[in-house]
Order: structure tokens, then C-alpha cells, then sequence
């Protein structure tokens, strides 16, 4: 299984669709509200989000949908990256739901060698995630340092650390 890409790996244009799913579960939900400190009763008080919010419902804390979106385009995007530099926008399109399960899928957006150091480069990505009905949900732009050919191999290989 390929686990990130190195900076000649990736072209301009390219998608990757990332699987597999993820569906979010009410316990999901409030254990990354607990672990952030986010208790607002939109997310976790049934009571008052069916009573007093539009959405009659508990909604996802969307830096939950965010990170799960990013973990996922791990293995495709940034598995051997040196540095995340920038997230340069994230936006919250839709609401999600316990019980939604969340996809996504990473595209290149632009490519450029490091002005710094010629053994890597920056990839310029967007992901996209969306739910089982297709609505989509989260998007975000993010920059990324990656290893070129040459670094790796100068490093000893894929996985020098490991036994």
C-alpha cells in the first residue's frame, strides 16, 4: 500500500478519492468535544439542539468532519510529507449528522520546487468531503512540504526507522 507520495509523484489535476468512509457516531462527536474543550449544546445537549436550533438535531462539531477529512488524505497526499505549511482556507458547507458517513477526495491544485532547498517541494491540494447523499461538507486548501526522489533515497529508503 502506497503511504504518501513524493514530490514527482504528484501532478497537476490529479484526484484522489479517499477510502474508506467514515460514519460519524454520536460518540465520535462528543469525545472531540470533550478532547478540544467545545461544549456548546449544539453538539452535545439533544434537548436543546431538537428545541432551539434550525436543525433539530445535534450537529457534527466541524473541526471533527475537518480532521477526519485530513487523516483520511493521509495516505494519499501527505504520508511522507516534511511539513504541513499552510491551511490556507477551510470552509463548513453543510451540516453533518450522527450517523452521516463522511468520504472525501483530494485534488492537486499546483505544484512548485522549494526556493530553499532542491530535495523537495510544495503541493498545493484541496479536499473536498461529502456525505453518503453526496452533499458536501467541508473544503479545504492546504500547502504541503514533500519529499523529492532524491531525498528519500538519500535517507535510506521508504522507512529507514523502521525494524
Amino acid at each position: 500500500m502506497q503511504f504518501g507520495r513524493t514530490y514527482e509523484e504528484f501532478e497537476v489535476g490529479a484526484v484522489y478519492k479517499h477510502w474508506p468512509g467514515k460514519t460519524v457516531t454520536e460518540y465520535d462527536d462528543h469525545l472531540f468535544c470533550l478532547l478540544t474543550m467545545n461544549h456548546h449544546p449544539l453538539h452535545m445537549d439533544t434537548n436543546y439542539a431538537e428545541n432551539t436550533t434550525d436543525f433539530g438535531k445535534n450537529v457534527v462539531v466541524g473541526n471533527y468532519i475537518y480532521s477526519l477529512l485530513l487523516g483520511m488524505s493521509v495516505p494519499d497526499v501527505s504520508g511522507k510529507a516534511i511539513a504541513n505549511l499552510e491551511i490556507e482556507s477551510l470552509r463548513h458547507v453543510a451540516p453533518t449528522f450522527h450517523g452521516d458517513t463522511i468520504y472525501g477526495e483530494t485534488t492537486v491544485l499546483d505544484k512548485w520546487p522549494s526556493k530553499s532547498k532542491d530535495d523537495r517541494g510544495i503541493v498545493y491540494v484541496e479536499t473536498k468531503g461529502y456525505k453518503q447523499d453526496g452533499t458536501v461538507v467541508c473544503i479545504f486548501r492546504r500547502k504541503v512540504m514533500v519529499p523529492t526522489e532524491t531525498y528519500i533515497k538519500e535517507r535510506g529508503g521508504e522507512q529507514p526507522g523502521r525494524p
